[in-house]
């Protein structure tokens, strides 16, 4: 039987070498060795990127990628101040939702799901609203596979004196990320996408003034990632109980991807791969639902090709042992996205190549 791979926009293939790590042992969440982990694992994070290597601050903790955003939404998002929300897809609405539950003022600059947020509007909603104090945006949009131009926005957010919160879920550890330059006071992120992790652990980076400063009343008990930042970063031990062999499993990851040549290596890696599988459709008339330019690295969608179900399309690959991936709300009915993520060999791509040939003849 074939090997199954992942195409799926987390969580990934794993490589032998992480897989292997979930058998490491059976430790204590209370145990001094444990602490230290915790405490590698979050120097390890906010080491990933070299402009924010000195200034931010990461804390881990269970959950998913949605997790970890919803933390750094309560931790960093004002109270006496407003967050404007850029939203172009599914994640970007959620943020919004999520303010809302959390019952913290915003507002919500919506823009077409197969639109890229334009920075002069942004800076408009600036102009008419003095009460914005942050800007929250997700880095690459899944929904579509469209990379944001963060860059644009955090020039603004540094020239204005906004704060940005990103939600680098499936851009961490593949996509250029600057801290600075961007007025970057946090992200969030997760272990089981880009850096090639088991799911259950995710992470938020924060500028370490921003986690010493003045803080919003908390909206969680589970979720007071300020709780989590001053007990991780002083005995090493979370308020809540990590799942160990998951952080096993980051850990073996993180290692990994150090030695692999770091996000510049992976970003190049995902760039072949989503040249090869598109190259692949192109040749079978299937097109893309965006310009190519506008992709991020790390997933890519596709307009279904005509008379093609998804369930056809994904009932077939599956039984070649590929897992792809629906399009979401209105897009459900038109598109799937394929993910680069993952430990996937070039014989893994020459598999797809020939599955896609047979489906698609």
């Amino acid at each position: 039987m074939a090997r199954a791979v992942l195409l799926n926009p987390g969580p990934v293939t794993l490589s032998a070498r992480v897989r292997a790590a979930l058998t490491a042992g059976d430790w204590c969440h209370r145990e001094p060795e444990f602490a230290a982990l915790v405490r590698d694992l979050n120097a390890g994070l906010a080491a990933v990127y070299e402009p924010l290597a000195q200034d931010y601050e990461a804390v881990t903790f269970a959950g998913s990628g949605s997790a970890a955003v919803e933390g750094m939404l309560g931790a960093f998002a004002p109270d006496d101040g407003a967050t404007l929300v850029v939203a172009n897809g599914v994640y970007g609405e959620r943020m919004a939702r999520m303010l809302s539950a959390l019952g913290k003022p915003h507002h919500v600059a919506a823009h077409d799901w197969l639109a890229a947020p334009v920075t002069a509007q942004i800076a408009a909603w600036l102009d008419r609203e003095p009460g914005i104090t942050h800007i929250a945006m997700i880095h690459h949009e899944t929904t579509t596979g469209r990379l944001n131009d963060v860059a644009a926005v955090g020039r603004l957010c540094r020239a204005r004196g906004v704060t940005l919160l990103l939600d680098a879920v499936s851009s961490f550890g593949a996509e250029a990320i600057e801290g600075a330059d961007w007025n970057l006071g946090a992200l969030a992120g997760t272990a089981n996408k880009c850096l090639h992790g088991v799911p259950g652990l995710s992470f938020v980076l924060g500028r370490r003034n921003l986690w010493r400063g003045p803080a919003p009343r908390p909206r969680s008990v589970y979720l007071d990632l300020r709780a989590y930042h001053a007990a991780e970063h002083g005995d090493g031990f979370a308020p809540f109980t990590l799942p160990v062999q998951v952080a096993f499993a980051l850990r073996e990851a993180l290692a990994e991807f150090d030695a692999g040549g770091g996000w510049r290596a992976r970003h190049a890696a995902f760039r072949q791969r989503a040249r090869f599988v598109h190259r692949v459709l192109t040749a079978h008339g299937v097109s893309t639902l965006l310009p190519v330019d506008e992709y991020s690295v790390v997933l890519w969608s596709y307009r279904l090709p005509a008379g093609r179900s998804y369930q056809h399309l994904h009932d077939g690959l599956k039984a070649d042992g590929f897992v792809i991936y629906a399009g979401q709300g209105r897009l459900a009915a038109d598109i799937f996205r394929v993910a680069h993520m993952g430990d996937i060999t070039g014989d893994d791509l020459a598999r797809l190549e020939a599955a896609l040939g047979r489906l698609l003849a």
